[in-house]
């Protein structure tokens, strides 16, 4: 039987060709991988070196680092505001530091330092904890398989793990609670950026052991770190203001302004008064280093190119010694008026001192009073961001107004001492008995403080028609034409003191709801009892009339210049100049009424004098005295029926009479108008006795 049969030609023909198909492919792949392996040889050959040092190279990058504040002086050179250098644990972060790395710094870093002045949050106790690589993996598998689907986003699980952890209630020792405070530290700093670990109470034996082990611990640093101090005490410190911490950093209502000038996210910056006005003087030139780092993101090596340059120094106008008896003297007789009654509803007091021909303040006090809790602090600040209906202080700008408007002359100013009768009010009148005086003149009408006299010279000035009892038409434009006045010596409008912060005063309503134009408060206005003024800006209008007729601009800081590196030596770069804001028109002896009035306020010997108490105080003082009605304001109950009633008390002067170089303002707000003493008459004698004892 024939079991084979025999292959045809056909078949023959695809057994051979099939062979040679594989043949062509693996020739193919031959020469490819053959392709591969030259170009890998010449790379290597040519380039291993190019690319080893690629993968071996270091860059550099230049940072920043803060420098000392400049220091504030007083009038005589003393260290108002200074620096006080402190060791610093730093810590440089690296361009790819991991949170693992961190982990394992901020533990090794907890063996040599202890953080006792701060205490982690539970987030930052948690976050910590789950920086332990074994830690996280074995908390994550607790979860239920819902709570880390892979449907969920990185963060989401995270949270979850999170919240598990916050459940378990952990407990950190105290060594542990270091290492979270590291941890939230190192993790929060920006790539390349400089921080403090610990700058407050470092031990010599922290900084030795941090010394001795810095090579284990990559980017950790011993460093100075500056914190203001105030050697001759805070008693100027609301003025001085205050600096941001290094946690806080800038401010975040302008930290797109800080971050184009230059600034880091935690820099420390000027937030209040004479520390944010002068920023860009005290701040100073930031020291300058580079950085190399390896291929990884680790820090290689710091190296110091520019040490930086220390802020400017300011050398205030304030005498540290006097403002401190101003500020004891002020707190003294409030605690007496507090004591006896008097000021049980006040809501403070102030007293400011002012060259009157530089416009230099010598000194700036101010108490906060809380009557509720009967609790007092210092306030200095105050005296120029806080206003008040200052009474009849204010009446030597009246009288100014009317000579310097002809209403009245110096030789023809006596106006009837009749009081105001107008239809549908209450008698406006002095605080005398009515029918006291028949007339008077303008000298007299300042020493007795006359109301009466202030409204007819309202009236003449701004030609009002007024019949008693019956009717009054005042012009549209009185209280403009009024306020103009009171502007021309400061009174109502921004003094431009170099303080951030200054308000301009309040100014009453001059029409009413139909248009219809105060009358009876443009009298008010006329005697000080309806604008409200600060006590800078009546410092400022007694100095116009004290140096006679010039409005000088207040300024606390003299000059500017440069401290030496022993700090015992100031090198002036800057004087501050006087500035002249407005010249008063008058004549000589138009002034020498109002001068004669407030010499007559103190010296004159008609019984309704109110400064008599004063007489006798050496070198001699003019001056007015004045007192506002006003309310206690209860802003627990704003709308609360017959509040009690209360006065504003107010003095206003200078001294030598005949030669001013000290000018002064003092202001109790909120006194018993039963019990209104003589409080500002008191602080008065003592600021000029004192300023004239320390600069005989």
């Amino acid at each position: 039987m024939n079991y084979f049969r025999k292959n045809s030609g056909t078949g023959s023909n695809k057994q051979a060709s099939t062979p040679l198909r594989m043949k062509i492919i693996l020739g193919i792949i031959f020469i490819l991988f053959a392709t591969l392996i030259g170009q890998l040889a010449y790379l290597q050959l040519a380039y291993g070196s190019r690319f080893k040092s690629e993968v071996q190279k270091s860059d550099s990058t230049v940072v920043s680092s803060q420098v000392p504040r400049g220091v504030m002086y007083d009038a005589k050179g003393r260290v108002l505001v200074g620096n006080k250098a402190n060791n610093a644990i730093t810590y440089t972060k690296g361009a790819s530091t991991s949170s693992e790395q961190i982990y394992k710094i901020s533990n090794a870093l907890s063996n040599y330092i202890k953080i006792t002045n701060e205490k982690p949050t539970e987030q930052q106790e948690i976050e910590y904890y789950l920086a332990d690589p074994d830690v996280s993996k074995r908390e994550l598998a607790k979860l239920p398989a819902s709570q880390k689907s892979q449907k969920l986003e990185q963060a989401q699980i995270t949270q979850n793990v999170e919240n598990q952890v916050r459940k378990e209630h952990i407990k950190l020792n105290s060594k542990q609670k270091t290492a979270a405070l590291i941890f939230n530290k190192i993790s929060g700093a920006y790539t390349l950026s400089t921080i403090y670990i610990k700058n407050k109470d470092l031990t010599n034996k922290e900084i030795a052991e941090v010394g001795e082990h810095l090579s284990e611990l990559p980017g950790v640093g011993i460093g100075t770190d500056w914190q203001r101090s105030y050697p001759n005490g805070s008693s100027i410190q609301s003025i001085i203001g205050s600096v941001s911490t290094e946690k806080s950093g800038l401010p975040s209502d302008n930290l797109q302004y800080y971050l184009t000038q230059g600034y880091s996210r935690n820099d420390r910056v000027g937030t209040s008064y004479l520390e944010e006005e002068y920023e860009p003087l005290l701040k100073g030139t930031k020291s300058t280093s580079e950085v190399t780092t390896k291929g990884n993101g680790d820090i290689q090596q710091t190296k110091t190119v520019y040490k930086g340059q220390a802020g400017a120094s300011l050398m205030l106008t304030i005498d540290a010694k006097y403002q401190k008896e101003v500020q004891s003297t002020l707190k003294r007789v409030y605690n007496n008026a507090l004591s006896a009654g008097a000021a049980r509803y006040s809501n403070g007091a102030y007293a400011i001192a002012m060259n009157p021909k530089t416009g230099a303040l010598l000194a700036i006090a101010g108490l906060s009073h809380d009557p509720k809790k009967n609790k007092t602090t210092e306030n200095a600040l105050g005296a120029i961001n806080q206003s008040f209906v200052m009474g009849s202080v204010v009446k030597g700008a009246t009288v100014s107004g009317g000579l310097i408007n002809k209403v009245i002359t110096p030789t023809n100013n006596t106006l009837p001492d009749t009081a105001i009768y107008l239809p549908g009010s209450s008698v406006k009148k002095s605080v005398y008995p009515i029918g006291t005086f028949g007339s008077l003149d303008a000298e007299t009408a300042l020493e007795v403080s006359s109301n009466i006299y202030m409204m007819h010279l309202a009236m003449n000035w701004v030609k009002a028609k007024y019949v008693p009892k019956t009717y009054i038409n005042m012009p549209n434009d009185s209280f403009e034409i009024l306020r103009r006045n009171f502007n021309m010596f400061g009174l109502g409008q921004k003094t431009g003191v170099d303080l951030p912060g200054e308000v301009a005063g309040i100014q009453g309503k001059s029409f009413n709801s139909k248009g219809q134009i105060l009358s009876g408060s443009v009298l008010d206005l006329a005697y000080g009892n309806y604008d409200a003024y600060t006590p800078i800006q009546l410092v400022q209008y007694v100095s116009t009339i004290a140096n006679g007729g010039y409005r000088m601009q207040p300024y606390v800081v003299q000059s500017v210049g440069k401290t030496s590196s022993d700090g015992k030596k100031i090198y002036i770069n800057y004087n501050k100049t006087s500035n002249v804001q407005q010249q008063i028109p008058w004549t000589q002896d138009e002034l020498n009424v109002v001068r004669q009035g407030f010499w007559r306020v103190v010296h004159g010997t008609n019984g309704w004098g109110t400064a008599h108490p004063l007489k006798n105080v050496k070198p001699s003082i003019s001056g007015k005295t004045g007192t506002a009605q006003t309310f206690y304001y209860d802003p627990d109950n704003p709308n609360r029926k017959n509040p009690p009633e209360l006065i504003n008390a107010t003095f206003v002067g200078y001294a030598p009479s005949n030669n001013p170089k000290l000018a002064i303002a003092v202001v109790f707000p909120g006194l018993d108008p039963d019990m209104e003493g003589t409080y500002t008459l008191q602080v008065a004698k003592e600021m000029v006795q004192d300023y004239f004892k320390l600069h005989k």
